[in-house]
């Protein structure tokens, strides 16, 4: 008799993935504003990667720190958790603005998310270009297909408000110069980011809140299946093209299976069914607060999602010192 398949118990698992999420950060915490980079990443690699393994899954990063020579935990194709429960993907960043944290930057999160296996973009560690809005707009309103300029007038058509009233996320980089220009001829506003594209995006899903209506430039592309998973539990449209620079990173795309180098991902071709997101804040921004440093605790606040409800919920966490990581 064929056993029956581990249903993807995403209610379930959803609190033990918060739980990650917040390892990771607390992990992180003692290092905000120390000017380490690669410590700060690596204390909260350490800890999200303890904690996964004491889930009831059998996941496998498709997201993760990168190769398995590049990386000893974490790494794309790892297989993580007790290996007694659903076959999953998992795509993660661990500390997503290591630079943020070293310098005490807003906006600084760990990242994760969780889906039933073979359903998420095992994108390849090149760039992508993006383009996120928020809930509540045709399909296809803007496209890639378009210029800077022609997507914020789309924009603006379609909410019923002139072009100057949209606001822009782009992440500040010399490559976006030109966009940037364009974007500024037609009177919008521009939020320039120096890191942390995952949260660039989850802006537009908020825009009351963030007052950012749209994200668009070129970031990497495993961060673009990140942000695509929480844009699927928040609402919202994105889509994502993969760019390359070199033989090389083609060749990278061949071995995470991509075979159309010039496709337009869309959010549900990202995230090809019910995921399960999580991101808790280490420094202050406009999504999450940071973690707060008391004598005797350390305090998160986590923003935890589930696509197949649409329910988003944010979680204080409040733990002694002494527990931390236990």
């Amino acid at each position: 008799m064929t056993a029956s398949p581990v249903v993807f118990a995403d209610r379930l698992l959803s609190l033990g993935l918060a739980r990650v999420s917040e390892a990771a950060a607390m992990a992180s915490a003692e290092l905000v504003g120390r000017g380490d980079e690669k410590a700060a990443d690596q204390a909260a690699v350490n800890a999200m990667r303890d904690q996964l393994n004491l889930l009831d899954i059998k996941g496998t990063v498709v997201i993760g720190e990168g190769e398995r020579d590049e990386a000893p935990m974490l790494y794309i194709g790892e297989e993580v958790g007790t290996g007694n429960g659903p076959e999953v993907d998992i795509a993660l960043d661990p500390l997503e603005g290591t630079t943020l944290t070293a310098k005490d930057m807003p906006n600084a999160l760990t990242v994760i998310a969780m889906a039933p296996r073979g359903t998420l973009l095992h994108a390849p560690d090149v760039y992508m270009d993006k383009l996120a809005i928020g809930p509540g707009y045709p399909t296809d309103v803007v496209s890639l297909d378009m210029s800077p300029s022609e997507r914020v007038n789309a924009l603006a058509k379609a909410r019923g408000c002139a072009p100057k009233d949209i606001t822009v996320c782009v992440l500040e980089r010399p490559r976006h110069e030109e966009m940037i220009a364009d974007i500024r001829s037609t009177g919008a506003a521009i939020r320039l980011i120096t890191d942390g594209d995952v949260a660039g995006v989850i802006h537009c899903a908020e825009a009351e809140k963030t007052g950012v209506d749209m994200y668009m430039g070129s970031g990497g592309a495993p961060e673009g299946v990140l942000a695509a998973s929480a844009l699927k539990c928040m609402g919202g449209q994105m889509w994502g093209r993969l760019t390359f620079r070199n033989d090389d990173e083609r060749g990278r795309a061949a071995k995470a299976g991509i075979t159309e180098l010039d496709r337009i991902y869309a959010r549900d071709d990202m995230v090809q069914a019910d995921v399960i997101f999580a991101a808790t804040g280490v420094t202050d921004g406009s999504i999450v607060e940071g973690i707060r440093r008391e004598p005797e605790h350390l305090t998160t606040e986590t923003l935890l999602m589930r696509s197949k409800t649409g329910s988003i919920r944010r979680m204080t966490y409040r733990n002694p010192k002494e527990w931390v990581g236990a």
